[in-house]
């Protein structure tokens, strides 16, 4: 594949992603994060995957670089998730 055609389906993929979450209603957004969690711990296995050696490549960079940022993005998505469904919890008696 040509560095043209990824560039190509990169950005494609950005405006069929920003689309697709702009017409999400706000009810459905707790179970869409819920398995955006899930996709990004996917992500984390796959960039493991991808730096599984020592020597410093291009691979093993970009695989830090998507281990950071996945997990980044699982921890705040459980975070938003918890948030969002103690809003529709009662109120608990101490």
């Amino acid at each position: 594949m040509t560095l043209i055609t990824g560039i190509t389906i990169f950005v494609l993929a950005i405006f069929i992603g920003f689309e697709i979450i702009t017409k999400v209603p706000p009810t459905l957004h707790t179970p869409l994060m819920s398995g955006a969690n899930a996709i990004s711990g996917i992500t984390i296995v796959g960039a493991l995957y991808a730096a599984k050696t020592a020597e410093p490549s291009v691979s093993n960079i970009l695989g830090c670089i998507a281990i950071a940022f996945a997990t980044i993005n699982v921890i705040g998505g459980f975070l938003v998730t918890d948030r969002m469904l103690g809003m529709f919890g009662g109120k608990k008696n101490k």
